[in-house]
């Protein structure tokens, strides 16, 4: 009898695969692909960021990092998680810049932007993954529902509507918006 070993990827092995122009995720050494997303995910994403990344460039708070960024939160095995929109504060970011390969840790802010294909146990996953890394704000936003639910470390979830403002709070001081202003596309 035979036992079959699956070998674990590492974060620098994920970091040296070609572009096939799928994004992965590395779950305890497990590649995952993720299929591209549709234009309102796409559309949401570079709206939400430009609210986000207007407001921490004004304020030299620190770095907004787009969906292809991968964030090495676990080693041995390896997990690496590229949110669809991360920030990191300005006293985390290394005096010799930003690094070439992938952020060692967590973000501040970690925001991710269901699509359909999205599986509940895989958003329940990221947002573990988040929090247990030490990401201090994790937010996710649901196109279908135009809300938002905000998620930090020993907190109970809060769904936000388009009623609602979101607000970082310490996390990316100053930054409020409408949650509706999030999917006003056009």
């Amino acid at each position: 009898m035979s036992t079959a070993t699956t070998k674990l990827m590492t974060a620098d092995e994920l970091f040296e695969l070609p572009d096939d122009n799928f994004r992965y995720d590395l779950v305890k050494g497990e590649l995952r692909r993720m299929s591209p997303a549709g234009s309102e995910h796409g559309a949401i994403i570079i709206n939400f960021s430009l609210l986000i990344a207007q407001h921490v460039k004004a304020y030299k708070l620190g770095i907004v990092f787009g969906a292809e960024t991968g964030f090495k939160l676990e080693s041995d095995p390896d997990t690496v998680r590229a949110p669809d929109i991360a920030f990191v504060r300005r006293e985390r970011v290394p005096a010799s810049g930003v690094p070439r390969g992938f952020w060692q840790g967590a973000p501040d802010l970690a925001v991710e932007v269901v699509s359909p294909s999205d599986k509940l146990y895989e958003i329940d996953e990221k947002i573990d993954d988040y929090l247990a890394a030490g990401v201090s704000l994790v937010w996710v936003v649901y196109p279908k529902k135009r809300s938002v639910t905000v998620y930090s470390p020993g907190g109970e979830p809060r769904v936000l509507t388009v009623e609602d403002t979101i607000d970082a709070g310490e996390v990316i001081t100053g930054l409020q918006c409408r949650v509706a202003e999030i999917f006003e596309l056009s």
